[in-house]
């Protein structure tokens, strides 16, 4: 079987590369089998090596560096097309895009592939059957989701350390060091298998061990700070410096124009479903899309039903539509109200979500009938800074949707109590692994920020997560009511500040390569 690959130019570069990216998705939420990759990589590895060599010989009647090109793109199309089919899900509640799923479906992954193309076809000449290749290798595989993370609007979705998401104990490392850090030494692990197939390598032992005891010494120190935040935990508790919260999860159908009479029918369920203590001090979060299209000036007519059934002692956080009419933009909010309605704090989504909120060359794309897919026409605008707010000695970050996935929105902040509040609408999804793999990013801003992560989504998975990524509470996907918490206020300790470390990783890596090649 091997040799029938090996001596197959077609099932070389563009069949198994394609088979390899399609099984990646498992590696990820929520199938979440990670060992897989430590085959997906060592794998793709030995192709761009074969396929380097025989394009010098075998191929060479062809523009050779096509091969290497073809093999990262194919890789890219298989592993994007499984972990992103999800997305056109979305279009079908629009009757208007239907007709375009079975073209983003293919268009997507065409497109983000070309990432992993380039990549493959400015490298990957350069790769050969031993060490110093395998750092260039995961060097590469690093630099690809860094670029696509931060490119144009940015896309760092199922980063290959998001495979680690069930492991608490081994992701604890992620709050010194950073994300891409994180997974650049993670690629490194998954490649780690290739070392044994190496030909005239001295010390393989040594280097596996060496691997070995880094693993295991990482998951060491992972279980430390584990058991060490529960100690932590406890402590503040006892002390009673803690805050009540409850998450509401609603699971209303997405639906646009929504009539009066369903609007009014959503604020009271949401209320019911809130299960209201009038004498306790209580932290309410709402979904992103309860009252979807709604705007804030249109919410206002529930005042008396919101003051009737909330006290003084209570805060509402929820996402709604807001406009500025003197500058007519209009944009996707987290507000907190008191009972009274008075709104206490906006923040307005700086990260959009591109043809999901703002249509790009909208003047131009909107004569040929394309539109956004959230309700209505016009382009949702880009919040600035909106600060943060401030309630019981906690620093509340506000985290709308999609904004989750970005590390940098929560990498500056400089306040010692922080509390990550996360609203999301996952229903756009359907029942795809989509909503899963939205939620386990939750998981590592929570290490990353030492913080505790409230996330609500009306469908999806709403959560309380704990400053190390521990799931406290759940409600799993599509499921309706609350879960509530005694949250502690803890003092945030480290925090990766920006993106040195892994630049400073990834010239080792580089380095390593160009001082033993001077050697060959």
């Amino acid at each position: 079987m091997i040799n029938l690959i090996l001596n197959n130019r077609k099932l070389l570069v563009f069949v198994a590369p394609f088979f390899l990216g399609c099984l990646s998705v498992f590696s990820f939420q929520p199938f979440n089998f990670t060992i897989i990759n430590f085959f997906i990589f060592p794998c793709l590895f030995f192709i761009l090596c074969n396929v380097n060599k025989r394009s010098k010989n075998k191929y060479r009647k062809k523009p050779h560096l096509i091969n290497l090109f073809f093999v990262g793109y194919f890789f890219g199309i298989g592993f994007y097309l499984t972990g992103t089919y999800w997305i056109s899900n979305s279009l079908q509640f629009d009757q208007s895009l239907k007709n375009l799923i079975p073209l983003t479906t293919i268009l997507i992954p065409l497109l983000l592939g070309l990432f992993n193309g380039l990549g493959t076809l400015v490298c990957g000449k350069y790769l050969r059957n031993d060490l110093k290749s395998i750092f260039l290798f995961c060097a590469l595989i690093s630099i690809i989701d860094y670029l696509r993370a931060k490119i144009l609007t940015g896309f760092p979705w199922n980063l290959w350390a998001y495979s680690w998401s069930w492991f608490y104990e081994f992701i604890q490392i992620l709050n010194p060091i950073g994300l891409f850090a994180f997974n650049l030494t993670t690629i490194t692990l998954f490649c780690a298998p290739s070392i044994l197939f190496l030909k005239n390598l001295k010390f393989k032992k040594l280097i596996l061990i060496f691997i070995s005891i880094t693993f295991f010494g990482n998951y060491l120190y992972g279980n430390y700070i584990l058991n060490d935040n529960k100690i932590k935990i406890q402590k503040e508790l006892k002390q009673n410096k803690s805050i009540y919260i409850k998450v509401i999860s609603p699971n209303f159908e997405l639906k646009y124009n929504l009539s009066e009479e369903e609007s009014l029918n959503r604020i009271k369920k949401l209320i019911r479903y809130s299960n209201i203590d009038k004498d306790r001090k209580t932290l309410f979060v709402w979904p992103e899309g309860a009252l979807s299209g709604k705007y804030f000036f249109e919410f206002e007519k529930y005042k008396s039903l919101i003051k009737d059934n909330f006290s003084k002692n209570h805060l509402i956080v929820f996402g709604i539509n807001t406009m500025n009419k003197a500058e007519n933009k209009f944009f996707n909010s987290l507000v907190i109200i008191d009972h009274n309605l008075n709104k206490k704090f906006q923040y307005d989504k700086e990260k959009l979500v591109p043809f999901g909120e703002f249509l790009p060359f909208e003047n131009q794309l909107e004569k040929v009938g394309l539109k956004k897919i959230t309700e209505g026409f016009g382009s949702f605008s880009k919040g600035s800074s909106n600060g943060t707010f401030f309630y019981d000695d906690l620093n509340i970050i506000p985290l709308i949707c999609y904004e989750i996935i970005f590390p940098e929105l929560i990498q500056k902040i400089n306040f010692k109590n922080n509390l990550l509040i996360n609203i999301s609408e996952d229903g756009w999804f359907g029942q795809t692994i989509g909503p899963y793999q939205h939620f386990s990013k939750s998981i590592f801003r929570a290490i990353e920020s030492d913080s505790f992560v409230l996330r609500s989504a009306n469908k999806g998975i709403s959560a309380i997560i704990n400053n190390k990524g521990q799931v406290i509470k759940a409600l799993k996907n599509n499921e309706t009511g609350y879960i509530e918490y005694r949250l502690p206020i803890i003092e945030k300790k480290g925090g990766n500040k920006n993106d040195l470390i892994f630049f400073v990783l990834l010239f080792t890596y580089c380095l390593i390569f160009l001082r033993y090649k001077k050697n060959d």
